[in-house]
């Protein structure tokens, strides 16, 4: 067991992009709250009495909308109940308008040691179209004292903005390597179903999502980054050596998590189980004792595919002596005869037994694994 998430499922306000599961309603944190501790509790006979847990990660939603004292609580539990490693990376993800010197300092002076601050731009046209709560000011002061107290920051970039000219997201690049900060995550704005974007994009308040556009400014962004010592080390992912998001890697090497918290997602390596994605029911059923989840019983293929979307995005790859091991000899030769035309198109490459995708084909690497997907094996 590598690590435990805990997803906090409150927000100020609904970014226009954003699926993931929030509230804007505070009125159930306390319920939220002492749900989630309860089930760090309950879970606990998941875990092997010698497992030493080597990442916290708090995600959301909006971590840093709750107290020092609420964010503690629940560290303190995990702390009581679990083995944490001496050196755990513990990560909170913060929104700049939350972030003030006083609670940057109480950050500082808790068990966090890693700070995840959701940018997305510098510029005030970009944050009011995406409905964010921060302005620019906010998020540059943000990281001009965050960088007093913390070395390991990371921050996040969205690109393919529509109307974000190449110059404005160099730009953007820019201010961050200005601010020295050793990791960056960038992502492509995308119209996901039952957010605001897409209306406001059917009602033309919004311009169209221009994909040769987003690929323009991963190409800058890649080609930047590089050129200043970061590592692309996963597609959306870019650190400086030492400062690789130890969270994430583990999910991407298949590695075991817990994930605690309304709609978090757990993997056993054998099962994948996920909350209710539902506030209320979730802090019910726990006043109960019970575990409000669904949980699925991964099959080999399921598993192997898995592997297959994980591995290509990052520098690792997929190894083809692992998909032997594990998977069979029938699934490499699968994969052997499916890869065979990608590597003639300069979008993958096979390197010491590594299959790995070129910097052609990074921008293509969702398509490129689903394509190398097997199905209906069993």
């Amino acid at each position: 067991m590598s690590g435990i998430y805990i997803h906090i499922p409150f927000c100020k306000q609904a970014c226009h992009y954003c699926d993931f599961h929030f509230s804007t309603s505070m009125k159930r944190k306390d319920d939220v709250i002492t749900a989630i501790c309860n089930e760090i509790v309950l879970r606990k006979s998941e875990i092997p009495s010698d497992t030493i847990i080597k990442t916290i990660y708090f995600g959301g939603g909006t971590p840093t909308v709750l107290s020092i004292d609420e964010l503690q609580l629940i560290i303190n539990t995990i702390y009581t109940y679990y083995k944490i490693a001496k050196d755990a990376e513990i990560t909170i993800e913060a929104n700049p308008d939350d972030l003030t010197e006083e609670k940057i300092k109480s950050l500082a002076k808790s068990n966090v040691n890693r700070l995840s601050i959701g940018i997305q731009s510098f510029f005030e046209e970009d944050l009011k179209m995406m409905n964010r709560a921060h302005n620019a000011k906010e998020a540059k002061k943000s990281l001009s004292i965050a960088t007093q107290y913390f070395n390991n920051i990371s921050i996040d970039l969205i690109y393919g903005i529509p109307n974000m000219s190449i110059d404005r997201w160099k730009q953007n690049i820019q201010l961050a390597l200005d601010f020295k900060i050793p990791h960056i995550s960038c992502y492509a704005l995308t119209v996901e179903p039952k957010t605001a974007l897409p209306k406001l994009i059917e009602k033309g308040k919004i311009p169209s999502i221009d994909d040769h556009l987003a690929q323009k400014h991963f190409i800058t962004l890649i080609d930047t980054l590089e050129n200043e010592g970061f590592v692309h080390y996963e597609l959306s992912n870019f650190g400086k050596p030492g400062y690789f998001s130890k969270n994430n890697t583990a999910y991407w090497q298949g590695k075991q998590y817990l994930g605690i918290g309304p709609s978090a997602h757990s993997f056993n390596g054998q099962q994948r189980s996920w909350n209710i994605s539902n506030n209320i029911k979730y802090s019910n059923t726990l006043q109960q004792n019970k575990l409000p989840r669904e949980i699925e019983n991964l099959t080999i293929t399921d598993r192997y595919n898995e592997y297959i979307m994980t591995g290509l995005r990052t520098i690792w790859g997929v190894s083809l002596q692992k998909i032997e091991k594990e998977f069979g000899d029938q699934y490499k030769q699968y994969l052997l005869k499916q890869i065979q035309k990608f590597i003639d198109k300069g979008l993958l490459s096979l390197e010491k037994g590594n299959l790995l995708v070129t910097k052609k084909g990074k921008f293509l690497s969702d398509g490129i694994s689903s394509d190398l997907f097997f199905l209906n094996l069993e």
